[in-house]
């Protein structure tokens, strides 16, 4: 299917673009990190042309459904959020540092990907519903903005480590400065917290609508309640106790951890009404 080889050179792309921004960052060479970004646009318009040809090719097969119903679609679309959560952050910030920490996450979603089942099945009844639509997207764009917090975070113990040690040097003098990078981290949860919120509520909708009822703490949607209450105890920190640095950044860390599991760990470890995802 041509859906498969847009997302097969989106895969090599990423990985393109993450070489870029490892070498610029440790030659401290400009000119290499503006391949990186130009890699990433290039693959945002492969990726986005991509799902609308996997969906265009379901109404074809007659099955005629959004393409985020399965484990490669899902990630694939994980991918595409992560890279144009960096484009903006990119953007924002005037800084190509961040794509040597965020980048490759959507490098290794698409590789593990590619390693999955990509043919385009009919959904199973439990999926045959609108609220699929919400409930997914909001998931995901929530996702993508934690991981961007954590790449963050990690640049931020990294930095800020250098500059205890009494400044930066080599690659850590090429980061923004630590205020900077907790900013991101904070920036980029506000903005994935309200994603996660809507896709909590939107599934519980969506559960009502396919199982009889708005919650069963089925496994998924109990990491589900895990993840939101981690991001939400950071976010009371940070706006009532003042949280900021070290303690922040582990916390944005730990919070995309429980992330990664209940989107991947809960789907193929545990077994409930999500099985179907894996």
């Amino acid at each position: 299917m041509s859906n498969v080889i847009l997302f097969n050179l989106t895969t090599i792309l990423f990985g393109v673009a993450s070489a870029f921004y490892l070498v610029a960052l440790y030659a401290g060479n400009e000119r290499i990190s503006c391949y990186g970004s130009w890699s990433c646009v290039m693959a945002a318009v492969v990726s986005t042309a991509a799902l609308g040809v996997r969906w265009y090719e379901s109404y074809q097969m007659g099955i005629g459904r959004i393409p985020v119903t399965n484990l490669y679609e899902s990630l694939v679309f994980f991918a595409w959020a992560v890279n144009l959560s960096y484009l903006a952050v990119e953007k924002k910030y005037d800084s190509r540092a961040f794509g040597v920490f965020i980048m490759p996450v959507a490098f290794f979603t698409m590789v593990f990907a590619i390693t999955n089942d990509d043919t385009i099945k009919p959904l199973v009844p439990a999926l045959q519903s609108y609220w699929l639509h919400a409930h997914v997207i909001t998931c995901f764009l929530g996702y993508a903005a934690f991981a961007v917090s954590a790449g963050a975070a990690v640049m931020y113990l990294l930095k800020s480590r250098c500059e205890k040690a009494g400044g930066s040097r080599g690659v850590a003098e090429r980061m923004p400065p630590s205020r900077v990078l907790d900013d991101l981290v904070y920036r980029a949860i506000i903005c994935g917290f309200p994603f996660l919120t809507a896709g909590i509520i939107t599934g519980a909708a969506w559960a009502n609508y396919a199982w009889g009822t708005y919650w069963s703490w089925d496994p998924k949607e109990t990491w589900s309640l895990i993840v939101w209450i981690v991001y939400a105890v950071y976010l009371h920190a940070r706006i009532t106790r003042g949280w900021h640095g070290k303690r922040a950044a582990i916390l944005s860390i730990v919070g995309f951890a429980a992330t990664l599991f209940c989107y991947l760990g809960v789907n193929l470890l545990l077994s409930g009404l999500h099985s179907y995802g894996g």
